[in-house]
C-alpha cells in the first residue's frame, strides 16, 4: 500500500453523502425490534422510574404503541406480560386469556403483518420471582419444560408468530419445538434466548415487571459472564433441539461473544440491548455528560457490526425516527 501524501484516507470521510457511500454497516427500521411491557392491571400508561420514556402499557395503550411503531418502520413487537395475579407455578403465564395472549389476538386482529414475538418464562408470573418451579429452595429444571411448552403453544395459539424463550432450562428449545409440532404450529418459530448471562444490566426490567427473585439469584442456571466457549455449546445444542433465531443478552458487554456466535454459526442472530444499558444512555443523556441520541444510534450499528441481525432495543422508535 502506498502512504501518504498518495494514501490519505480523509478524501471519503469530507461529506455526509461520502461517507455514507462507503459506509460498511446500514441499520434500517426493518432490522430493529421493539420490547413492550402489557400490564393486567393498568389502564392506560405507568410510567417505569429507571427506563425513561418506557410505560408499563394497557391492553389499548399498547395497541396504539404498535401502530406508532409499525407507522415509523418497526416491524417487530417483543411482548411482557404483567399479570395481576401470581401464583407458586406462574399459572397466568399459560392461560388461555391470559394478559399475553389477549395481547397477541388484539395485535394480529389489528395488524396480521406485524411480527408479533412473546417471552417465555415464568419468572414474570410467580410469586417467588424464578424462572422455573421451585422446590425446597431450587428451580427444577425438567418439571419447568412442560409449564414452558404449555406457555408457548398458548401464545402460538393465540397467533404469536415467534415464541422467545428466556428462561434457561436446559432443554427447553426441544420441548417448545416438540409441543407446538405436535398442536399443528409447525410454522411458528422460537427466537431462542440462546446466550443469557447472569448480569447486572437487567436491574431496570426487574423493576417493570416486579420480577426480582424473592431469595438466592439466578446464577445457577443463567450464564457466567467470564464463559465464551460455555455460550457457544448453549448455542450449538438450541440450534440442534430446533431454534430458528439464536440470540446474546445482553448486547454491549458481551459484542465479543456475538461476534463468536455469528461467525461460528451463521444463523440469524439477534442481540438484546437490555434495560440497564438503555437506561444507563438515558441516563448520562439527562445529565448532560453525552448526546444521549447519538449515543444510542452508535450502540445500535456496534451491536449490527458485531454481528447482529437484529437488534432488540427500548430505543427502537427513537432509532426508527433518526433512521427516516
Amino acid at each position: 500500500m502506498s502512504g501518504f501524501p498518495t494514501t490519505r484516507l480523509r478524501r471519503l470521510r469530507r461529506t455526509g453523502v461520502l461517507r455514507d457511500l462507503v459506509r460498511e454497516t446500514e441499520i434500517r427500521s426493518s432490522d430493529l425490534i421493539y420490547p413492550l411491557f402489557v400490564s393486567e392491571d393498568e389502564e392506560g400508561r405507568c410510567p417505569i422510574a429507571s427506563m425513561p420514556d418506557v410505560d408499563r402499557l394497557s391492553l389499548g395503550e399498547l395497541s396504539r404503541e404498535a401502530a406508532a411503531a409499525w407507522a415509523e418502520g418497526i416491524r417487530a413487537v417483543l411482548l411482557f406480560g404483567i399479570p395481576s395475579v401470581r401464583d407458586e407455578t406462574g399459572s397466568a403465564a399459560r392461560a388461555a386469556d391470559g394478559i399475553v395472549q389477549r395481547a397477541v389476538l388484539a395485535l394480529k386482529e389489528e395488524n396480521p403483518e406485524l411480527v408479533v414475538i412473546t417471552d417465555v418464562c415464568l419468572c414474570e408470573y410467580t410469586s417467588h420471582g424464578h424462572c422455573g418451579l421451585v422446590r425446597d429452595g431450587e428451580v427444577l429444571n425438567d418439571d419447568t419444560l412442560e409449564l414452558l411448552a404449555a406457555q408457548a403453544v398458548s401464545h402460538a395459539r393465540a397467533g404469536a408468530d415467534l415464541v422467545a424463550p428466556s428462561d434457561m432450562m436446559d432443554g427447553r428449545v426441544g420441548a417448545i419445538r416438540a409441543a407446538l409440532d405436535e398442536e399443528g404450529f409447525h410454522e411458528t418459530g422460537i427466537l431462542s434466548y440462546a446466550v443469557k448471562y447472569a448480569s447486572s444490566f437487567y436491574g431496570p426490567f426487574r423493576e417493570a415487571v416486579d420480577s426480582a427473585p424473592a431469595f438466592g439469584d439466578r446464577r445457577g442456571y443463567q450464564m457466567d459472564s467470564a464463559n465464551v466457549l460455555d455460550a457457544l455449546r448453549e448455542v450449538a445444542l438450541d440450534i440442534e433441539e430446533g431454534a430458528d433465531i439464536l440470540m446474546v443478552k445482553p448486547a454491549l458487554p458481551y459484542l465479543d461473544v456475538l461476534r463468536r456466535v455469528k461467525e461460528t454459526f451463521g444463523m440469524p442472530t439477534a442481540a438484546y440491548q437490555v434495560s440497564g444499558e438503555y437506561a444507563m444512555i438515558r441516563a448520562a443523556d439527562e445529565r448532560g455528560w453525552l448526546d444521549g441520541p447519538s449515543a444510542m444510534m452508535e450502540a445500535a450499528v456496534a451491536i449490527r457490526r458485531a454481528g447482529a441481525d437484529l437488534v432488540i432495543t427500548y430505543a427502537a422508535r427513537d432509532l426508527a425516527r433518526r433512521l427516516s
